[in-house]
Parts: structure tokens; sequence; C-alpha cells
């Protein structure tokens, strides 16, 4: 397969060339991509929610300078997912741990994505630390038409007194360059505790995902539908496989089904975070039977990867080839503790 990409200035979308069978076709694509930024605060007291530590007189010593600095370093990495391929950064990109609009309208601010004229999905959650989710768009390629937070309701001891404040899941619908795509941006409860003790707060994440879903698919059973995030569990976890019901053979699909092209990165090792010298690959990018359908009249998957670029990994020390975080016991100069997953959607090219 020869690829022969086109850079004329005066174009929005990028476009790519593949020759199969002496017959060359010219494709749109754009990357889809989600990131959990690593506790992207800003240095402000916020009286209603744990943030005393992100604050200057805080345990982390939060300065505005470290903040501006941790908020270039984000706008970095976003600008450049993707952007060897396509010319420029994502179309649409999932975020997480983010405090509130405010850090996402100075991010998008930052030098590296201020050209790209983002816009911005996001509702304030009912997390006790303050961190929410959101989704970013490329104005000129994707037009919201509609979005909702849904509240995962958990209890403590499934005691309805004792509720456990976490993450909204936002679906946001809209139109990629004149089609409809729905992405919904998860943030699912951590393993603190214990894998297997908490494991019930992200079956419970995964029965509202999968709600969700099937809302969307009643409605149309072709629907194209993006589900990302930050999963707290791996592809092969009770929520994805036995919740979601993922597949991970593109061939074994049904209609109003989901592929996991994550599943087979996380059997080859790869992952998107480490720890005890193990890999995890939490952040995934889930995709509904409609676009995995090699007809590329319409928008279509083409492939997945994790942006692990050399200056995301630790580059010595104990963690040296972990997630390059920006924080411990002090700002490193760091970006996260995750990498980013992004996966590319491909139309064919109506000639003119």
């Amino acid at each position: 397969m020869k690829k022969l990409f086109q850079y004329p200035l005066f174009v929005c979308l990028f476009y790519v060339t593949f020759s199969f069978s002496q017959t060359e076709k010219e494709y749109k694509i754009n990357t889809i991509a989600f990131y959990n930024l690593e506790n992207l605060f800003d240095y402000d007291d916020d009286p209603i929610t744990f943030d005393d530590d992100r604050t200057p007189e805080g345990k982390d010593h939060w300065t505005k300078e470290i903040y501006q600095a941790k908020l270039a370093n984000m706008a970095k990495v976003i600008s450049e997912i993707g952007q060897d391929v396509t010319g420029t950064s994502p179309a649409l990109i999932g975020v997480s741990e983010i405090e509130n609009r405010r850090v996402l309208e100075d991010l998008l601010n930052q030098s590296p994505l201020l050209n790209q004229d983002y816009g911005i999905v996001h509702f304030d959650s009912p997390d006790r630390r303050g961190i929410d989710v959101a989704l970013l768009y490329q104005k000129k390629l994707f037009t919201p038409i509609a979005s909702k937070a849904y509240e995962l309701l958990l209890y403590d001891d499934n005691d309805k007194t004792k509720r456990i404040y976490t993450r909204d899941q936002l679906l946001v619908s809209g139109m990629l360059d004149g089609e409809k795509l729905n992405i919904i941006v998860n943030h699912w409860p951590s393993r603190s505790g214990g894998e297997e003790k908490s494991r019930p707060k992200r079956i419970k994440a995964a029965q509202l995902n999968k709600h969700i879903i099937d809302s969307l698919f009643s409605e149309d059973p072709y629907a194209k539908i993006i589900t990302m995030g930050d999963l707290n569990d791996d592809p092969i976890n009770p929520s994805v496989k036995d919740v979601l019901k993922t597949k991970n053979e593109k061939k074994d699909l049904k209609l109003k089904e989901l592929y996991n092209p994550m599943e087979d990165m996380y059997k080859k090792g790869m992952g998107t975070l480490a720890y005890r010298d193990a890999w995890n690959l939490f952040d995934q990018i889930i995709i509904s039977t409609e676009l995995t359908i090699k007809d590329y009249s319409s928008y279509r998957f083409y492939k997945a990867g994790i942006f692990n670029k050399n200056y995301l990994t630790t580059p010595r020390g104990k963690y040296k080839g972990y997630p390059f975080r920006s924080f411990v016991n002090g700002f490193t100069g760091g970006y996260s503790d995750h990498f980013p997953v992004y996966i590319y959607l491909i139309k064919e090219k109506v000639p003119h």
C-alpha cells in the first residue's frame, strides 16, 4: 500500500491517496483522540471542591508559572496527535481530569492550538475533586447538534444516603464534515482500594455507557458511535468485555455491536500507563459496527494508535520508559501519567 500526502495551503481538510490494484483513490482523513490531562487544575481555590492541594499555598505549591508550563505541555501534545498524517491536530479530542471550563479556554489559547479554532463541550460534574470530562472540536470540521451529561449514580454499600460523587458521561452528537457522529467521553471510577473491590463501580459505569449506546441504536441501528475515555479497566476486563460486549475481530461484528481496536494492542503488551512494571491500556476508543464497514463513501475506521513519542516517556531513573507525568513531589516538567490514544477516520473524496 502506497501513500502520497498532499498539502495545498488553501485546503482545510488533508487527503491521503491509496493505490489498490492500479486503482488510485483520494481520501479525506481526520484524527479522533482521547487524552487524560493528569489533573489540569487552575491555581485558584474553589471553595466547593477538594482542590486545595492545587493552589500556591497548597501541598503541591501549584503556582501560576507551573500552571502555564502545564498548559504549554498539554497544548504541544494535542497539537501533534495525528499531525504527521493529517497535517493538523485532531478534529475531535475527548479529555479528562480537567477542573473546569476556564482551564480548557486557557489550553486552547496556547499558541500550538490557537489557530485551530477549537470549540468546547463541557458540563461541570459532581465529582468531589472537581474533575470533569469534555470534548474539544475543530469548528471548521465538526458542528455539535446536541449534548448531554449523564450522571453516574454510585452509593457506598448500596446505601442511598451515601452517594459517591464521580464524573458524568458526556454525549455529544454532531456533524463531522456533514455526517452524523455520536461521541461519548468517559472517565470511569478508579481502582482505589484495589481492582476487585472497586470493580462494581466500573461495572455500573459500563452499564450506564451501554444504556447511552443502546438509546442511540434504538433511534438508528446504523448509528456511528465512538465511546472513548479513561476506563480504569483494560480491554479484557468484565466492564468492557461482558457489559459493553466488545469484539476484537471486525468480521465477528453484527449490527448494533462494538469493536475495540485496543484489545489486540493490549494483548501485544502495549499500554497507556504503567504501574509496578506492568502496562495497562485504560485509555480506549471503541466504535460501533457501522464505522468498521469497508465502504468509504462515508467516514469509516482506518486504524488506531497510542501516541507515545519519546518526549512523553520518562527519560531516566526508576520509572524510565513510563509516561512522563507532570507531578511527582513537585512539578517535573513532564506531561501526563497517561499516553493519548487516537483513531483515524477516512472517507473517499468525491472527484469534482
